[in-house]
């Protein structure tokens, strides 16, 4: 008997269409439901799951919550396997695709291991600071990326790497599915995760009223007064990008704003933003969904603000718990590079926002990972030995 799966998602939400990128893999047959365009999905999709989030995948009577890789390889994934590689690239954003480009035209052979595939750019509205594009979104400008690295021999997995040491003159690299793989090789480039507000009972909201990515879970507000909380690029760029579908934004700057002048200017011209300065998110309001959030000014004053839902924009933390005791990292527990994506560990290099490198830009981590490639087949040409 066939299994039964369907995919709750929205149009513009990248970690739906990894889902369902997964499931088309391994020959799984879903239906896909748009819970963006569709209000009474969306509602069934919510009393299923408790979740005002996507992607949700049905599989018969499981609920599966969010492109939860891990459990997607239990129920469809293939047997755990062991592999050597030239060059493991830990990571499928700008830095780690552009590496997996360069490492096959350098005839490596490579594999590129990922959560996701796109990192933090796929969470970009609108990337108009991108050379060859006027605008172009990020889930977009991935595609391309992905389509350039699969016309080529490298291949591309869905999976997470848990652990790395070094044994002799090769790497071993573990991963959630269960494989180990070896490389003569690595480079780093898995990104970072967003932070948190720390405040009491967040867990208890995610999902529920409280998301970290706003392509995905936008469309659920349409109509709704949602709350946007950080100062910088990504936070005013949701701002924006939600005044056109919610009823009210609330825009709350823990200091003063500190975005670029192009997206101050587009915010000062949308009248349905109000924003609150010198103020931070001190409590969270609500029963199974938040419906409410106390902010706390300089001054110590408090003020509720009702809404429906809140997306967190303030800042991102290095992925670097694997590596900590591989190489080195700084205060900000990033990995620390040379000009030419070195780290103090010869055979390991790193590329993109994990790094030290100042300027977290698409551009700059692209560069980066073709650096990264680069230093790696000059690596094994002349230094490796067996």
């Amino acid at each position: 008997m066939m299994t039964k799966v369907t995919v709750y998602s929205t149009q513009n939400c990248p970690y739906c269409r990894m889902a369902k990128a997964f499931l088309e893999k391994h020959g799984v047959p879903y239906e896909s439901v748009d819970v963006g365009s569709d209000l009474e999905a969306a509602q069934k999709m919510i009393d299923i799951s408790g979740q005002r989030g996507v992607p949700v995948i049905t599989v018969e009577e499981e609920v599966i919550v969010g492109f939860d890789s891990e459990r997607l390889n239990e129920l469809f994934g293939e047997p755990p396997t062991g592999s050597s590689y030239d060059v493991v690239i830990v990571g499928a954003g700008p830095a780690g695709l552009t590496a997996g480009v360069y490492c096959a035209r350098k005839m490596l052979n490579t594999i590129i291991i990922s959560e996701n595939i796109g990192g933090q750019a796929l969470e970009s509205w609108a990337i108009e600071n991108y050379m060859g594009y006027r605008m172009v979104t990020g889930e977009d400008l991935m595609k391309k990326f992905e389509e350039q690295v699969r016309n080529l021999n490298i291949r591309l997995e869905l999976d997470k790497v848990t652990a790395i040491t070094k044994d002799d003159a090769l790497f071993t690299l573990s991963t959630v599915a269960g494989n180990t793989l070896k490389a003569k090789a690595v480079i780093l480039t898995q990104g970072n995760r967003p932070k948190k507000l720390g405040v009491a009972n967040e867990e208890q909201y995610l999902g529920r009223g409280l998301s970290i990515c706003s392509t995905c879970d936008g469309p659920l507000y349409k109509g709704k007064r949602v709350a946007v909380v950080g100062g910088g690029n990504s936070a005013l760029q949701t701002a924006v990008e939600m005044s056109d579908i919610a009823q009210s934004v609330s825009l709350i700057v823990r200091s003063t704003i500190r975005a670029d002048p192009v997206y101050v200017e587009k915010l000062k011209e949308r009248k349905n933003i109000t924003v609150h300065t010198g103020s931070h998110v001190s409590e969270l309001h609500g029963e199974k969904f938040l419906s409410g959030v106390t902010i706390k000014d300089d001054q110590g004053k408090e003020q509720l603000i009702n809404l429906d839902g809140i997306f967190i924009e303030i800042g991102w933390l290095p992925n670097t718990d694997m590596v900590e005791n591989l190489v080195q990292l700084n205060g900000k527990k990033e990995i620390i590079v040379d000009i030419n994506a070195h780290t103090n560990t010869p055979g390991i290099y790193a590329a993109g926002d994990v790094t030290s490198v100042k300027s977290k830009q698409i551009i700059i981590a692209s560069g980066d990972g073709a650096k990264a490639a680069l230093e790696a087949f000059e690596y094994l040409m002349t230094v490796y030995k067996e």
